[in-house]
């Protein structure tokens, strides 16, 4: 069993979507809140990031929140947050988030969301990051991704080896099990990254 005592949620500020992931996510924060495991999210005050961050909040959990100087100039942040961490750009935002992570869940979400998850994906195939990476396939948003990845192996852009640097939950109760049950990653599969 891995030690978690904090999960880096990427997902949507949309919020226009369908009230299925809504519900996903307040059900993730409230099983986060519940263990007290810290969220490390964007500081979004709206969408999905909000929803688990109150959800977190109000399960008695604790939130931290990072978010670029450029946004909280547009007022785009939570004002409830149990810590918020301004940074210069989206670079610092990305790292930080991924420093401060004892794991990643991926909820559904745009450009954004996508970008972060591939770039975390990219880290742990480069042995940069190493923690758990868990994707929750809410409603079957992420299907047309995974068969993406899923091409991209079977024509040799990336190993076989490389489909198990993330894991695909179905709920939120079975993406918390699965950052506490997937091996590390070894470093040393940085060898593998050139095919």
């Amino acid at each position: 069993m891995n030690k978690i005592t904090s999960v880096c949620v990427y997902c949507a500020s949309s919020t226009k979507i369908d009230s299925a992931y809504f519900e996903a996510a307040r059900e993730l924060g409230t099983l986060l809140g519940q263990r007290y495991i810290r969220l490390i999210n964007g500081a979004g005050g709206i969408g999905l990031m909000s929803a688990t961050a109150d959800a977190v909040l109000a399960a008695g959990g604790e939130v931290t929140g990072v978010i670029p100087h450029f946004m909280v100039e547009q007022g785009w942040q939570h004002k409830g947050l149990t810590e918020m961490i301004e940074v210069e750009n989206m670079h610092q935002r990305k790292q930080k988030m991924a420093d401060l992570s004892d794991a990643v869940i991926a909820l559904p979400g745009g450009c954004g969301t996508l970008e972060e998850l591939l770039e975390i994906i990219t880290w742990k195939q480069l042995g940069l990051y190493l923690n758990p990476v868990v994707i929750l396939n809410t409603n079957g948003f992420f299907d047309p991704l995974l068969a993406m990845l899923q091409r991209a192996m079977d024509e040799n852009f990336m190993r076989q080896q490389h489909g198990a640097i993330w894991h695909v939950a179905s709920t939120p109760q079975e993406a918390v099990e699965l950052i506490h049950t997937i091996p590390v990653w070894d470093s040393s599969i940085r060898k593998f990254a050139a095919i």
